[in-house]
């Protein structure tokens, strides 16, 4: 097997979803950060509409997310159920995160909506890819009150929220 084929099974097999508890909290350059997101624009996508929408969150407007996660869940959770400890630790997922990217669908209407959805999920799977190479850690968070971030990502009608994507160094 050449060289080429063991490096990418090896990063392949690597991937895996690591946590803000576990970043050091140290910053990535922007260089780093644009680069994920470039190469997840090389996702196959057909007829090639391109739906993904991918907004990186850093300084203040990460901060700022985290509000809004933390407002969200306030009002999604009953009250009976609302756990303080959860609210509290999604500020700090937020703190130890240099970059929060937004997941985001844009629904074309030229091919069936869960093929758009599957060449996000590929985008999302390119970012892993990469993160796992730049041995950063990252994964993709999705809470129920996602779908509610449609107001705040300013998206449109044909947009919907798939989540959220968190990157740390280790």
């Amino acid at each position: 097997m050449n060289t080429t084929a063991t490096l990418v099974k090896h990063i392949i097999k690597a991937r895996k979803s690591t946590f803000p508890a576990d970043y050091t909290g140290e910053p990535i350059p922007q260089e780093v950060i644009d680069d994920i997101l470039d190469i997840a624009t090389y996702a196959p996508n057909h007829k090639k509409t391109k739906p993904w929408r991918l907004k990186a969150f850093r300084g203040e407007e990460k901060t700022a997310l985290g509000a809004e996660l933390q407002r969200l869940y306030k009002g999604h959770v009953p009250a009976e159920k609302f756990s303080q400890e959860t609210y509290d630790t999604l500020a700090q997922k937020v703190a130890k995160t240099d970059t929060i990217i937004s997941i985001s669908v844009e629904f074309s209407g030229k091919v069936p909506q869960w093929e758009e959805v599957a060449a996000v999920a590929m985008a999302v799977q390119n970012m892993y890819l990469l993160c796992t190479a730049y041995e950063l850690g990252c994964y993709w968070g999705s809470p129920a009150f996602g779908p509610k971030l449609k107001d705040f990502l300013h998206l449109s009608e044909n947009q919907e929220c798939y989540g959220i994507f968190f990157i740390g160094s280790l």
